[in-house]
């Protein structure tokens, strides 16, 4: 299946090549590069610098089903870990143009900026089902011959294979420093950190813990 739309012709046509063979035409966005990785399916019709952010995602490539995508830019403030850890991001349309006070950057300019492969343009409700009826597969963001990038997508390790823990977790402790911060607080609170979402620490913080 070979969709032909695309909306954010930036950096020339690329596909979305999942391991069952199947492949989807669309536009690079982000950093001009390969992205591998399994591919599954977010529908929330907000926060994908959130979704971009999540440790969860780490070592997957995240296709975001709501149509229009990055339409409020991307703030400083508003993530769940110190990079984005998805190994890729699938969109229908990308927004280049961003409307909101708080916004700093592009969907596409925020992934550039940590080296991360995006493709815009494809039939994500196509892709959508394939996955639901055939489960989460590997797949590759590639500007390749689909035959040639699906031979090498074959000969990559599986999602379940790698450690991806040992990748989103902290080297060694740290506080949350946030500006609630309780000088005397109710509760010192010890979390173990195998993917910790920030926004976690910061509702344990505004209740009064350290």
């Amino acid at each position: 299946m070979t969709p032909t739309n695309s909306f954010h012709k930036t950096n020339g046509a690329a596909w979305l090549v999942l391991e069952d063979g199947s492949s989807f035409e669309g536009t690079i966005i982000g950093e001009d590069r390969e992205g591998y990785g399994e591919v599954v399916f977010n529908t929330s019709m907000t926060g994908y610098q959130e979704i971009l952010t999540d440790p969860s995602y780490a070592g997957q490539i995240v296709m975001l089903t709501y149509p229009l995508i990055g339409n409020y830019g991307i703030n400083p403030e508003t993530v769940e870990s110190k990079k984005i850890q998805v190994s890729g991001l699938v969109v229908r349309e990308d927004c280049n143009l961003p409307s909101h006070w708080n916004s700093e950057a592009t969907v596409a300019e925020f992934l550039a900026s940590q080296g991360v492969s995006g493709i815009a343009g494809v039939d994500t409700r196509a892709v959508t089902r394939r996955l639901r009826s055939r489960g989460v597969m590997m797949g590759m963001i590639t500007k390749d011959d689909p035959s040639a990038a699906l031979k090498r997508l074959e000969s990559l390790p599986k999602y379940d294979s790698v450690d991806y823990v040992s990748e989103v977790s902290t080297s060694s402790p740290y506080t949350w420093d946030s500006t609630q911060n309780p000088e005397s607080p109710s509760h010192e609170i010890v979390a173990l950190d195998y993917g910790l979402k920030y926004n976690i620490l910061r509702i344990l913080n505004s209740l009064g813990c350290r």
